[in-house]
């Protein structure tokens, strides 16, 4: 269930982890806590559209990310359920916010307006890099082994620190690499990345975060290849062009 809450709250990853924090603190479960967090960001509906506009014509992959960032948020939150250690969350503390709820919600709109489309900026800008300052024959060397590409890009998710609203637009450039590999991208960057690890270490500690990024990162990938080719295996050979299926 707090996994499928994150699908009725937009926001971007900054704002899940002290939202995460402050659910721990009142007393909710750690786990589920932790569930709400790498959902929120992956699977509500502003992060869904952006992902639809990026891939016109591929509901598919829409899908996908959609089935697979659930998967990943509700194994690790089960995970760590079972085999978590709750001793090591130091929550961060501090009085009721004192901010009348529309203030909050201008805020937090405005907040993300622009968060989102500082890193839409970044990350087309990166992906453009990528395609013309790394020489192809790298770039086709990495996209033609399927195990390296998805490393690669699952590792490039991570370096990135995307924001998860504008994430799509990258992995639509990278066109050279399989869907399940920009599938990665996509999965993996909204559960672990740079600025997700910072984050984590002030709410949670840092023991915390030194236990629950590798995991995270695991499960998320593990979650976008096993979601990525079972993709593969029941599309098979439809292909979609501009919203109809041909067989």
């Amino acid at each position: 269930m707090a996994g499928l809450a994150g699908a009725a709250l937009p926001g971007c990853e900054c704002g899940s982890v002290p939202i995460a924090g402050r659910l721990a603190q009142r007393g909710a479960s750690p786990a589920a806590a932790f569930a709400f967090m790498l959902a929120a960001p992956a699977i509500n509906p502003v992060v869904l559209a952006a992902t639809a506009v990026a891939f016109p014509g591929r509901p598919d992959i829409v899908i996908a990310r959609f089935v697979a960032s659930l998967m990943a948020a509700v194994l690790v939150g089960w995970i760590w359920a079972r085999f978590g250690d709750d001793d090591l969350l130091r929550t961060a503390t501090g009085g009721e916010d004192a901010s009348t709820p529309w203030s909050m919600f201008t805020t937090v709109a405005a907040h993300d307006f622009l968060h989102a489309g500082g890193w839409l900026v970044l990350g087309g800008m990166t992906a453009a890099t990528l395609q013309v300052a790394v020489p192809r024959t790298v770039l086709d060397v990495l996209a033609g082994n399927e195990v390296v590409a998805i490393l690669a890009l699952a590792t490039l998710a991570v370096v990135l620190a995307i924001c998860s609203e504008a994430d799509a637009f990258v992995a639509v450039g990278l066109s050279q690499f399989s869907t399940t590999a920009r599938l990665a991208f996509l999965v993996v960057g909204p559960a672990v990345d740079v600025k997700l690890v910072a984050l984590q270490a002030g709410v949670f500690g840092r023991r915390f975060t030194a236990r629950f990024a590798p995991l995270a990162f695991v499960v998320a990938l593990g979650s976008a290849v096993v979601v990525g080719l079972a993709a593969g295996a029941i599309t098979g050979n439809i292909t979609w062009t501009e919203g109809i299926v041909v067989r």
